[in-house]
């Protein structure tokens, strides 16, 4: 198998880190260089017809995408450790989680840095530079929801380490990467001591 993926991309990220945690290893991880538009050239488009990353190109020639479908078919090829729900209940939970991380927290930051920042000038044209201000704006207020969900449990998605944690931390790393922004900037402190905490992970040294 093929992993398509570029380096410091956040969803990229999640699928690396998922691998990690789950010390997947034997696949070949094949660079998309985005500022050069090979993503929207021929040969990627006919893997992924969005000319989006991550992709996994399996055995028989057939391609995932998207980071979620692409983490479920790993989690279904090494069930452990589980990362995704033990069984229906958990699943259910688990999904609410990781949704609402990437619904929220992730797209906001994606949306700023893609309409703010110059070097994503290339990839997002036109960029609507008030959107992106609105978007920016609002990441505190997103991220003040978890920050109080992480008062009361230990983990995104309750009390164990799940993929919702991982999307959480690639979209935090994103925005302080580009955004120069963190938790504590905002006054956020247990997500904070959080992000702290999956920084010191060993699949966090994924980038």
């Amino acid at each position: 198998m093929q992993l398509y993926y570029a380096p410091r991309a956040p969803n990229p990220r999640r699928v690396q880190m998922f691998m990690a945690e789950k010390g997947i290893s034997g696949i070949a991880l094949v660079p998309v260089d985005l500022n050069q538009g090979e993503h929207f050239g021929d040969a990627f488009r006919a893997k992924s017809p969005l000319a989006k990353v991550p992709a996994l190109e399996l055995a028989d020639g057939r391609v995932l995408t998207e980071t979620r479908a692409i983490c479920s078919y790993l989690e279904g090829l090494t069930p452990e450790p589980n990362l995704m729900g033990v069984d229906f209940e958990e699943r259910a939970f688990i999904e609410m989680a990781d949704r609402r991380v990437e619904w929220t927290l992730l797209l906001g930051i994606a949306n700023a840095v893609r309409h703010t920042h110059p070097g994503l000038a290339p990839l997002e044209s036109p960029q609507f530079a008030d959107f992106g201000q609105s978007q920016k704006g609002k990441i505190a207020q997103n991220a003040a929801v978890f920050d109080q969900l992480l008062q009361t449990q230990a983990w995104m998605a309750g009390p164990r380490f799940t993929i919702a944690d991982i999307t959480a931390f690639c979209a935090l790393e994103f925005g302080r990467a580009l955004l120069k922004i963190s938790p504590a900037d905002l006054g956020l402190h247990a997500l904070q001591e959080w992000r702290d905490r999956m920084a010191a992970r060993p699949s966090a040294k994924v980038v």
